[in-house]
């Protein structure tokens, strides 16, 4: 029970965090963009640990939804958006 309780408040605080993150990228905030980046590694790591038995389809929708969020937070765009750069107005 403990352990339940526990890990679903981790989980729910969590989700948080990454509402808080997908906020901060939604608006250009330049503190966003390695919080997104650690969150997609992670994610990558948790196919990689689902690969294999029946859960392989579960792993290539994670590792493709991570790679594809990488690659949208690694375009020139959204990298001159999220530059920590005054004299430069961000890009939306």
């Amino acid at each position: 029970m403990v352990l339940g309780l526990t890990t679903t408040l981790f989980l729910l605080a969590y989700g948080g965090g990454l509402l808080l993150v997908a906020r901060g990228l939604f608006r250009a905030s330049t503190w966003s963009r390695g919080p997104a980046v650690f969150t997609q590694l992670i994610q990558v790591l948790m196919a990689y640990s689902f690969w294999g038995g029946s859960t392989k389809a579960i792993s290539v929708v994670l590792a493709v939804a991570a790679v594809g969020v990488l690659a949208a937070i690694f375009q020139k765009a959204s990298t001159e958006a999220l530059r920590d750069d005054p004299t430069h107005p961000p890009v939306l």
